[in-house]
């Protein structure tokens, strides 16, 4: 099956003799329809809000499209919460979800005003101690276990660094109650960039009667229920994608089953979902520069892993367009390559692609999440631009690409780099 990349041939290469790659390009139409997409399939939950996982995209113009369409911020570091701050997010805006937490990420966050969500029993009294108890408070509750979704095992809950244990959570809700809470949520992350639509009904419904037996065991009723991330994107060109509108429905059947008949039918749904709403609508520009052949075939590119981990990191698959041939068969084998001194620097490993010449453009698909935002400078290499591809056609650089000044800046080197400019 085909893949079509959201730009095509001609205007890529206009943007790219104006920014030259390696770039990042994101599409803000396809932002805006899917997080459209995504609040009128929640429509029925009065208190719905999606609380973008900045993690995924930090990057302030993307930022402000999204709070332009109603979101929130979900953020998991200092940086991250002055980022937010500055976009013009604030209060019930922001979803603090850490852990591992610092104290002076607890005391921005309070001083903030936002939502902390609570990652270990035992940061109860941390965060008391070292920047007080707000009236309102998260917990993350991990079942631990094995979570599957009908004879599939989706994850491993019971491996995982996060969140209260059952026992922790009714214990750590009495004790939050004690010490003056008064306003509760639930929050649990079971599985990632899961494909179909089962998922967040299943979490939902584990969530949903959790609340239940907390209400019934501490007479604590949650005014909110975190399904945080998890909906995966297609990243292979004959996967179809998850069907936004039918996993709502599937929530709502859960919260009408579950919830109301306990009287807990104005419990607000929230959500975290990153890779959702940017992964398809951002990819990896990049000009091939070198051809090999050796023991394989091999094309190098200018862009590497420190600009896109995910492949190195994971082996995950991200589908790669080479831009104006894309009507030619693939019918040669290649492995795509960048330039770090590690093997696993490798963007595709014997990919069937059309023939590829130095100074074509690669289009490496679906890299608006976890793209550039995990990029490192190993080898000393430098990040990327980001480019923005407006509604209505025009393009912005929204971050320019990093210099070798940018990368001594933090050393004490008086003098010896001065020429650098």
């Amino acid at each position: 099956m085909i893949k079509k990349p959201f730009i095509d041939p001609a205007p890529l290469r206009t943007i790219a003799a104006q920014f030259p790659t390696p770039f990042h390009l994101y599409d803000e139409k396809g932002i805006r329809e899917t997080a459209r997409a995504l609040h009128k399939a929640f429509a029925w939950n009065r208190g719905f809000r999606e609380f973008f996982a900045v993690k995924a995209n930090p990057n302030p113009a993307i930022l402000r499209i999204l709070r332009e369409e109603g979101c929130g911020a979900d953020c998991s570091s200092l940086t991250e919460l002055m980022l937010a701050e500055r976009v013009g997010f604030s209060g019930r805006d922001i979803m603090f979800s850490s852990n591992a937490t610092p104290a002076e990420e607890f005391r921005l966050a309070r001083r903030l005003g936002a939502t902390i969500n609570l990652d270990d029993f035992t940061h109860i009294d941390y965060l008391e101690r070292h920047a007080g108890l707000p009236d309102t408070l998260c917990c993350r509750f991990n079942p631990g276990g094995t979570f599957r979704l009908g004879n599939d095992i989706m994850d491993q809950p019971g491996e995982a660094k996060y969140g209260f244990t059952r026992a922790q959570l009714a214990a750590g809700f009495i004790i939050l109650r004690q010490k003056g809470v008064r306003t509760f949520g639930l929050h649990a992350f079971l599985a990632s960039n899961t494909s179909g639509n089962a998922y967040y009904p299943a979490l939902a419904g584990i969530l949903f009667q959790t609340a239940v037996d907390l209400k019934r065991e501490t007479g604590i009723a949650v005014s909110s229920i975190n399904l945080s991330g998890g909906i995966g994107i297609p990243y292979h060109p004959d996967q179809d994608p998850c069907d936004i509108t039918v996993i709502g429905e599937g929530v709502r059947a859960a919260y009408e089953a579950i919830l109301e008949p306990e009287g807990m039918g104005d419990v607000a749904i929230h959500t975290e979902l990153g890779r959702y709403l940017l992964g398809p609508h951002g990819c990896l520009v990049a000009t091939a520069i070198h051809e090999k052949h050796t023991y394989k075939e091999y094309i190098g590119l200018d862009a590497c892993a420190a600009n896109l981990m995910r492949p190195a990191m994971y082996g995950s698959y991200h589908h790669i367009t080479v831009s104006g041939k894309d009507d030619l068969p693939c019918d040669h084998r290649y492995d795509v390559t960048g330039s770090l001194c590690e093997n696993n620097d490798k963007f595709a490993i014997d990919r069937l692609l059309p023939p590829i010449e130095p100074g074509d453009l690669l289009v490496i698909h679906d890299t608006g999440a976890h793209g550039y935002s995990m990029g490192y400078n190993y080898n000393g290499k430098l990040r990327s631009a980001e480019v923005l591809l407006r509604a209505d056609g025009s393009v912005e650089q929204i971050r320019r690409a990093e210099t070798p000044r940018d990368y001594f800046a933090t050393l004490d080197l008086t003098g010896l780099f001065d020429d650098l400019g």
